[in-house]
C-alpha cells in the first residue's frame, strides 16, 4: 500500500526530495504533495528575469558553477553560461519538476500553518490558500524542506531604530541604488554594509559595482551625483576573499583558471578516505587552512586594505570565506572602506561601532547582511516536537539537532529533513533525499529490513552530540557542515553507492603528478536510472570533462581572469620609439584607471540586441582613461590623455579593446582589437602572452601584451605596439604596475 509524504517547500531541497520519493524506489511506493507559499516553484531561485518577490536578486551570479548547481540526472544545457545568475537556476529547476516531478501534487500559494502527530504514527497538516482557505490533511510522513532560510535575521531596536531616519533594509531585498536611496541626497554619503560573512562580502562589492557602473556610463544617472557615495563595510573579522576562479596550479607563473568549485573539489588533493575539515577546527588545521587559501590567492590581502589582512596572529583562529570577483580591488581603490567591529547603534545618519566605540557619519542607508532565522521556516512544527529536535532559534549555524548529517531524528522516525542546513551543496541534498527516501522505504532506523550497510552508518553517527557540542565551540568552523566531499563520501558509503570514475583520462598536476578528480553530483548517480537519465549523467560528466580539459590545456577562462583583476589603477610607464620626424619619440607617465560598468550597446548594436533577445547576460566592461605627462626627447611635455572600452564576452570567453568616441568619451565607437592568448610553449614560459592586431586605413597595428599573475591576481603587465605604414612607423611599449 503506498505510503503518502507531505513535503513542506517547492525549491531545490522539495524538488530532490520528490524525485527520489518517486523514482528511487518501485513505482506507488509513495504519493508525494509539495505545497509551497510561493506562486512558484523554486524556492530561493527566481524563474523570471524580472522576478524580484524572493530572497535572491534574479541577476545574482551564482558562486559555484553549473557543474556543482545541479542533481546527477538532468545536466544544463550546453551553451548555459559556466557561472548562472539566479533566474537560470529557476529555470533549470523548472525543467528538473517537468523531468522528474510531474507525479506529484504541487500545492503553490498554499502555506503550511500547522502540523500534529497522530496517534497512528502519521501527521495531521492545516494549510492555508493563497483566499485564505484553511484544509485539513493527513500524511503518513512529512518531510521538511522549507529552507534554511526563513526570515532574515536583522539587529533589534536597542541597535536598529524602529523608524531610523535613513532607508535600511536586509541584503536579500536589495535590487538596485535606486530603490535603495529613492531619490538619493545631493550630497550623497555613505551605504553603511553590516555583516562581514558571505552576505556582506557579497552584497558590498555588488553595490560598489551598481555604484561604479552608474557612475562610468554615459547618459543620465538615476540618482543625482553618484560620485559622492561610497560603501562603508563593517566586519567583525578578517575573511578571505575568493574570486569566482581560481588556478589549480596557483603557483604556476602561467596559471590556468577553473570555476572555484571545480579546482576546490578536486579530491586528489586529498588522502582517502577523507575525513572531516569541517566542525571543531584546530589550531593545526586552522594554520594549515590559512596557508591553502593564501596561496590561492598569492596574498594574505593586506595588499588590498591592512584591515582585511589575516595575519599570522590570525592563522591560528578557524578561517572564514567569501566569495567576490569585484570587492577587494573595490577595497583597493576606496571605493569600499571597511571597519572592523560590530554594529552598536544607529543614530540619524550616525553609526557606533564597537567595541573601540568608533563613530561613521554620513550615513545615507543601511543594508544588513546579518543572516537569517532558520526557525520560522519550521514554525508550524509543534512544540513537543521542537523540544525533541533541540530547538535553538537564536542559533544561525545549528537551528535543531538531526541525526545523519541533518536528515532526521530517532525519535520522530515519520519527519525527514531535506537541505536544512548552511552550505546547501546540491549534491549533497541529492543525498540526502535518497538517504530519508532509503530509510522509510526500509520501515525506519529500527526497522529489520534496513540494508545492513546503512544499519552499521547509523549506530557509528554521532551527528547529533556533535552539532550540540559545536553551538558552544569558539572554534566552530564558518560551515559546521561544509565539507562538501566528505559528506558525499559519508552519504555514499551508508547508501552503498560507489563514485563513478570520470569517462575519459584528466589531465595530470603537480606536485603529485596525480590526474584531477574532480567531484561534482553526476559523479553519484542513482542506482535506478533510466535511458534518458543515463544520457544526462553522461552528459554532465562531459561537460565538466570538457571545461576542465579547455582550462588546463587551451587558456580558457585566462581572459576572464585578466579582465577581472585589471579592475581599479595602474601605474603606467609607456616608451614610444618613432623612425619619422613628424612622430616624435619620448616618454609617458602617468596612471591607467579601469572603471567597471555594466555592459553598453554602443559599438556592437546587433550583437547586444541579439543578447537581450536570447535573455543572455550583456555583461560587464571597463571606461578605461590613462592620464600622464609625455616629455618628448626633444623636451617639449605635454599633458596626455586617453580613453578606450575594454569588454569581456562570457560566451565566447573573449576580451576585445574598442575606440571611444571623440564627442562622448564614455560610450564604445569601434572594435580596435581582439586579445587573442597563445598557450605556453614551454614550463619555462614566465607570464601569459597575447596578441593582436588592427588596421588603421593603410597603417597596421601589430600588438602584444604579456600579463604576469602571482596565483589569481594580475601583479604587472605589458602592451607593445608596433605600428608600420605609409604614415607611422614606430614602436610603443608600456608597462602597468600596480
Amino acid at each position: 500500500m503506498s505510503k503518502t509524504v507531505c513535503i513542506v517547500g517547492a525549491g531545490p531541497s522539495g524538488l530532490v526530495a520528490a524525485k527520489s520519493l518517486l523514482h528511487d524506489v518501485p513505482r506507488g511506493t509513495f504519493v508525494v504533495t509539495i505545497f509551497d507559499s510561493q506562486p512558484r516553484l523554486g524556492g530561493l531561485w527566481p524563474l523570471q528575469k524580472d522576478d524580484h518577490g524572493g530572497l535572491i536578486h534574479p541577476l545574482m551570479v551564482a558562486n559555484q558553477s553549473k557543474h556543482t548547481v545541479q542533481f546527477s540526472d538532468l545536466a544544463w544545457p550546453e551553451d548555459a553560461p559556466e557561472l548562472p545568475q539566479a533566474w537560470q537556476v529557476g529555470r533549470y529547476l523548472d525543467r528538473y519538476y517537468k523531468a522528474y516531478c510531474l507525479a506529484a501534487e504541487l500545492c503553490l500559494e498554499t502555506s503550511v500553518e500547522k502540523t500534529e502527530q497522530t496517534h497512528s504514527s502519521g501527521w495531521r497538516v492545516w494549510t492555508r490558500s493563497k483566499d485564505g482557505a484553511v484544509e485539513e490533511r493527513s500524511f503518513d510522513y512529512l518531510l521538511i524542506a522549507s529552507g534554511y532560510f526563513g526570515k532574515p535575521a536583522v539587529p533589534g531596536p536597542s541597535v536598529i531604530p524602529e523608524h531610523p531616519e535613513i532607508p535600511v533594509i536586509h541584503s536579500s531585498k536589495y535590487r538596485n541604488l535606486k530603490d535603495l536611496l529613492g531619490e538619493g541626497k545631493p550630497k550623497g554619503g555613505k551605504i553603511l554594509v553590516v555583516g562581514g560573512q558571505m552576505s556582506g562580502v557579497e552584497i558590498a562589492g555588488t553595490i560598489a559595482t551598481h555604484l561604479s557602473s552608474i557612475m562610468y556610463s554615459p547618459g543620465t544617472s538615476p540618482i543625482p551625483n553618484p560620485e559622492k557615495y561610497s560603501i562603508h563595510h563593517v566586519i567583525q573579522k578578517p575573511v578571505w576573499v575568493m574570486p569566482l576562479f581560481l588556478s589549480p596550479k596557483a603557483s604556476s607563473p602561467v596559471p590556468p583558471f577553473l570555476p572555484l568549485d571545480l579546482a576546490s573539489y578536486n579530491l586528489a588533493n586529498r588522502p582517502h578516505p577523507l575525513t572531516n575539515t569541517q566542525g571543531h577546527i584546530t589550531e593545526e588545521s586552522a594554520i594549515r587552512a590559512s596557508s591553502l587559501y593564501e596561496i590561492a590567492l598569492g596574498t594574505n590581502q593586506s595588499i588590498y586594505s591592512p584591515v582585511l589582512a589575516v595575519t599570522h596572529k590570525d592563522h591560528a583562529n578557524p578561517q572564514y570565506l567569501a566569495v567576490s570577483d569585484n570587492y577587494t580591488e573595490f577595497v583597493r581603490s576606496g571605493l569600499i572602506a571597511i571597519t572592523q567591529g560590530r554594529l552598536n547603534k544607529l543614530s540619524g545618519h550616525d553609526a557606533t561601532i564597537s567595541p573601540a566605540q568608533e563613530k561613521i557619519d554620513d550615513i545615507a542607508a543601511v543594508v544588513l547582511a546579518t543572516g537569517f532565522k532558520a526557525s520560522d521556516s519550521i514554525s508550524f512544527l509543534p512544540q513537543d516536537v521542537l523540544e525533541t529536535l533541540s530547538l535553538v532559534p537564536g542559533d544561525l549555524n545549528n537551528t535543531v539537532a538531526l541525526a545523519f548529517h541533518g536528515t532526521y531524528h530517532p525519535y520522530i522516525p515519520n519527519l525527514g529533513f531535506v537541505g536544512f542546513y548552511r552550505s546547501q551543496y546540491w549534491g549533497v541534498m541529492e543525498m540526502q533525499a535518497r538517504f530519508v527516501t532509503t530509510l522509510w522505504n526500509a520501515g525506519g532506523s529500527m526497522s529489520v529490513r534496513l540494508p545492513q550497510v546503512l544499519k552499521q552508518a547509523l549506530d557509528k553517527d554521532t551527528s547529533i552530540k556533535r552539532t550540540i557540542a559545536l553551538r558552544d565551540d569558539p572554534r566552530a568552523s564558518q560551515f559546521p557542515m561544509g565539507d562538501y566531499a566528505w559528506l558525499m563520501q559519508e552519504f555514499a558509503t551508508a547508501l552503498d553507492m560507489e563514485c563513478r570514475d570520470h569517462l575519459s583520462a584528466m589531465p595530470v598536476l603537480p606536485p603529485a603528478g596525480n590526474e584531477m578528480n574532480v567531484l561534482t553530483p553526476a559523479r553519484y548517480p542513482s542506482k535506478r536510472l533510466n535511458e534518458f537519465q543515463r544520457l544526462e549523467v553522461t552528459e554532465s560528466l562531459k561537460q565538466t570533462e570538457a571545461t576542465v580539459w579547455a582550462a588546463i590545456s587551451s587558456g580558457k577562462f585566462v581572459a576572464k581572469a585578466v579582465f577581472r583583476s585589471l579592475l581599479g589603477e595602474w601605474k603606467l610607464e609607456r616608451k614610444l620609439v618613432s623612425k619619422l620626424s613628424s612622430h616624435p619619440s619620448g616618454h609617458f607617465s602617468g596612471t591607467a584607471k579601469f572603471l567597471l560598468r555594466e555592459g553598453t550597446r554602443d559599438g556592437r548594436e546587433a550583437e547586444f540586441d541579439k543578447i537581450v533577445k536570447e535573455g543572455s547576460d550583456v555583461g560587464m566592461e571597463y571606461l578605461y582613461i590613462e592620464e600622464g605627462d609625455f616629455k618628448a626627447d626633444n623636451g617639449f611635455t605635454f599633458r596626455a590623455t586617453r580613453r578606450y572600452i575594454w569588454r569581456y564576452n562570457e560566451k565566447k570567453d573573449e576580451l576585445t579593446v574598442w575606440f571611444a568616441k571623440t564627442d562622448d568619451q564614455k560610450r564604445a565607437d569601434y572594435l580596435f582589437h581582439k586579445v587573442e592568448f597563445s598557450v605556453p610553449e614551454d614550463d619555462n614560459q614566465k607570464s601569459w602572452k597575447a596578441t593582436a592586431g588592427h588596421m588603421c586605413i593603410k597603417d597596421y597595428y601589430d600588438v602584444k601584451y604579456e600579463f604576469c599573475f602571482k596565483a589569481v591576481n594580475l601583479i604587472n603587465w605589458n602592451l607593445a605596439y608596433t605600428v608600420n605604414g605609409p604614415q607611422k612607423d614606430y614602436t610603443i611599449d608600456g608597462t602597468y604596475t600596480r
